[in-house]
């Protein structure tokens, strides 16, 4: 199991709600969002507009050629009961990717605690120990 979210997304000119895996091992410098192509066509951002820039980032697999479109989005955690914060964030562009990734600093901002990852439960920093929330169901963007 893993911990996956429902966020609303919000950037490019369009905005989405969709389930997100919460991946602590997505180590980086700043608030990023990697997302499929699919997804970032509905967003408005594929193909790339200016300011997106090609990169490449080191990963397990190895090295993962992405488009960074920097404080591209806003986006918070879609949840009835709680009023989290809406942050901005950077959109990471993968070719290669067919659901959204949040990174590790992504996941703080977004004050969420990962609490028992293999039975993909997490709750907001703010909510007691005692309010375990259950993953969303994976959303693949093909």
């Amino acid at each position: 199991m893993v911990v996956r979210v429902r966020l609303r997304i919000v950037g490019g000119g369009g905005a989405v709600e969709t389930s997100a895996l919460a991946n602590s091992g997505y180590e980086a410098e700043t608030l990023q969002l990697l997302i499929p192509i699919k997804l970032a066509q509905v967003l408005g951002l594929w193909p790339p507009k200016a300011g997106i820039e090609e990169s490449e980032f080191e990963t397990a697999g190895g090295p993962l050629r992405v488009w960074l479109a920097p404080r591209a989005c806003r986006v918070s955690v879609v949840a009835p009961d709680a009023a989290p914060p809406e942050v901005e964030a950077d959109i990471a562009i993968s070719p290669l990717a067919d659901e959204v990734l949040l990174s590790d600093k992504l996941i703080s901002e977004l004050g969420i605690a990962l609490e028992d990852v293999g039975r993909g439960l997490w709750r907001f920093r703010w909510e007691s120990k005692e309010k375990l929330r259950r993953s969303e169901p994976p959303r693949y963007w093909k």
